[in-house]
């Protein structure tokens, strides 16, 4: 926590800096939210989507494929003048459910900083800001995206955002609304990790403010570094309404209440056709012990106290040196995570929820906003001696 300070209060010394130039290195990553705002006009639209095909195969057993317009997103944005603009996402998933997944409003106070307030994207790791069906390989998100950082993650939340040239350097932070914990059941476990405990700003309570920044570093060519954080506790109904003199009520709201600290690190490194992409998670959980014992028979019981996660991914253009605008990108991931990192004394550690996971296939680009997917994923828990293999084809695209 007071490293993510630091450095961010080390940004603020830095405005102090000349105006930043209006180029970009090509290793500055912009999702289709920021590429909204940096157009020009004042109504802005845009967007994404992409349609899968998935089918488990087995040996033993017939199994069948599953085809879904898995989603499809319409970005629209407004510009009311040169310092105030509006950007929401509304995410359409698997043809019948529909969010929104962001509703910010934008304003710049100067060529360093940005206040942002409404629905926003929590700035941890990589995927859960760039998830776009074009900036990563395989047809589905990496897995820890899911099980650790819960993309796609969003809460309702203010705060800065900006950008600083001179020193290469791109920030966020923002106070936000916390995971919900418990709702008269419990929200968040060992099988499905921080997922279920999203609100997503959909009539969201609140208990206690988070704390969340992420600072990018792209002064090196085709080198983005990153370093994210999250800190705060999970929120509870039981608080509503409570005496503040009402010791066994608060004690009592406080077993349902989880403390989060959750620490990430990514890389992506490209040059001369070769894209190579790293990403790491680190959460510590506490007060679980006490939030076990409290949802046993509330549909909980099994939470850790920490999460971990990472994965490598390889990838390499063969057609670099073709006459052709098209790219065809095979690639490798390897990826490991475990929501029973370690755990606390009431529970024993489940060896289901550690995964590897071997994903392997082809990107085959038509444009850069549009892409051809093919990959096989391999999966082995940690109480299983063989993998579980799946074959997942589709499509994606970005606008």
């Amino acid at each position: 926590m007071k490293n993510i300070i630091l450095i961010f209060g080390m940004l603020l010394v830095t405005l102090q800096l000349e105006a930043q130039s209006d180029t970009l290195p090509s290793n500055y990553y912009v999702n289709s939210a920021e590429k909204m705002l940096m157009t020009n006009g004042n109504l802005k639209i845009g967007g994404y989507g992409e349609v899968h095909y998935n089918q488990p195969v087995s040996s033993g057993q017939m199994k069948n494929g599953k085809l879904d317009v898995h989603r499809f997103v319409m970005m629209l944005g407004y510009q009311f003048n040169n310092r105030l603009q509006f950007v929401t996402e509304l995410e359409f998933e698997h043809v019948k459910e529909i969010y929104v997944e962001q509703a910010f409003l934008q304003y710049k106070l100067n060529n360093f900083i940005n206040l942002r307030g409404g629905l926003i994207l929590t700035p941890m790791g990589i995927v859960n800001e760039y998830h776009e069906p074009t900036t990563f390989n395989g047809v589905e998100r990496p897995l820890i995206d899911s099980k650790i950082a819960p993309s796609t993650w969003r809460e309702i939340g203010i705060g800065a955002t900006g950008v600083i040239l001179p020193a290469s350097l791109k920030y966020q932070a923002y106070i936000m609304n916390g995971f919900k914990s418990f709702d008269g059941q419990a929200r968040i476990g060992g099988s499905s990790g921080l997922r279920g405990g999203r609100q997503k700003g959909a009539e969201s309570f609140m208990s206690a403010p988070n704390f969340s920044a992420k600072v990018e570093y792209f002064g090196i060519r085709g080198l983005n570094l990153g370093l994210s954080g999250y800190f705060g506790n999970t929120q509870s109904t039981l608080y509503n309404g409570i005496d503040k003199n009402d010791e066994p009520a608060i004690a009592t709201a406080d077993s349902s209440v989880v403390g989060i600290s959750m620490v990430g690190a990514d890389a992506r490194y490209s040059i001369k056709g070769l894209k190579v992409t790293g990403q790491l998670y680190y959460t510590s959980l506490s007060n679980t012990g006490q939030y076990n014992a409290f949802t046993s028979d509330k549909n909980g019981g099994d939470l850790g106290s920490s999460m971990f996660g990472y994965y490598v991914d390889l990838s390499y253009d063969v057609l670099r040196t073709a006459k052709t605008k098209m790219q065809l990108y095979p690639f490798v991931r390897y990826s490991n995570y475990d929501t029973h990192h370690t755990v606390p004394s009431n529970i024993e550690k489940n060896l289901k929820y550690k995964n590897d996971v071997i994903t392997t296939g082809l990107s085959f680009f038509l444009t850069k906003d549009a892409v051809l997917k093919a990959d096989m994923q391999f999966i082995k828990n940690g109480a299983s001696d063989s993998y579980a293999t799946t074959f997942n084809a589709g499509f994606g695209i970005m606008f």
